[in-house]
């Protein structure tokens, strides 16, 4: 299922990921936590830039953590991002840090969210919670809003950017079946900013609408501060992970520096 003070911050439009972020798991299973890995390649020519490695904490239908392991096609650790549900299972708590220099979040401070960056004060945003989207919610505002997006119709919704220290206004859209099995919505910002920001693309298998491709920038950087645009594909459905070994070790794996792409 983005992204320092001395990087310049993205002009638009959210990682997920989708972040990049992007994340996508089968909201029926019942196990305790549930493991997918995303492989994320460059647009142009295709080659392996990064993989991510997501484990989902739930309870029954209801997502309660999310724990997301970047590493570099040598299997590096470089990143780490960490998504607490607990507030609010669209607009979640996260942060995401960069071996290389690059963290960003959303936390709530006496109840109110408020996103940060790299060595940036955190800001208030003034988006009312029943309208904000950050992160890996925009994952579970696409399965909450399933039915209400049919062929052709929109969503508005503001979406938490903590590189530009505020939320923008976006509309997702429901773009048809891909496939047989497969549907896409594309998400663009509104207004002026729409004209210039790259869309997100993501495909959702309508078997057990869990994510299977997102295309867009992710939350990742390149050297220069930059979001990476990529292809991320979610090939294997999610297993189930019996105990919490697996966590606790990628919760604890030291994040090094490594070269993205081969």
């Amino acid at each position: 299922m983005r992204p320092l003070s001395r990087c310049r911050p993205p002009t638009a439009a959210p990682a997920l990921v989708l972040v990049a972020t992007l994340l996508a798991l089968a909201p029926a299973s019942r196990a305790a936590v549930l493991e997918t890995v995303g492989d994320a390649h460059a647009r142009d020519d295709g080659r392996l830039l990064y993989r991510e490695q997501h484990l989902v904490r739930r309870d029954g239908d209801r997502p309660l953590e999310r724990l997301v392991l970047y590493r570099c096609p040598d299997g590096t650790a470089f990143a780490r991002k960490r998504v607490d549900y607990r507030a609010s299972t669209l607009a979640p708590d996260f942060e995401l840090v960069d071996a290389r220099g690059f963290r960003e979040g959303l936390r709530r401070e006496r109840g109110a969210p408020r996103v940060w960056h790299d060595g940036a004060a955190a800001r208030a945003l003034a988006t009312p919670e029943a309208t904000l989207v950050a992160d890996a919610g925009f994952d579970e505002f696409i399965r909450e809003r399933w039915s209400a997006l049919g062929p052709g119709r929109t969503q508005a919704l503001a979406f938490a950017l903590p590189a530009l220290g505020r939320s923008l206004s976006f509309k997702i859209r429901n773009a048809g079946d891909r496939t047989p099995t497969l549907r896409r919505f594309e998400l663009k910002a509104s207004g002026l900013v729409g004209l210039v920001a790259p869309a997100i693309a993501v495909d959702y298998d309508l078997r057990d609408r869990r994510l299977r491709r997102f295309v867009g920038p992710t939350n990742i950087r390149d050297a220069r501060g930059d979001q990476i645009e990529a292809r991320i594909e979610f090939a294997q459905a999610p297993r189930a992970v019996e105990d919490d070994a697996l966590w606790r070790r990628l919760a604890t794996l030291p994040l090094a520096a490594c070269t993205l792409g081969p």
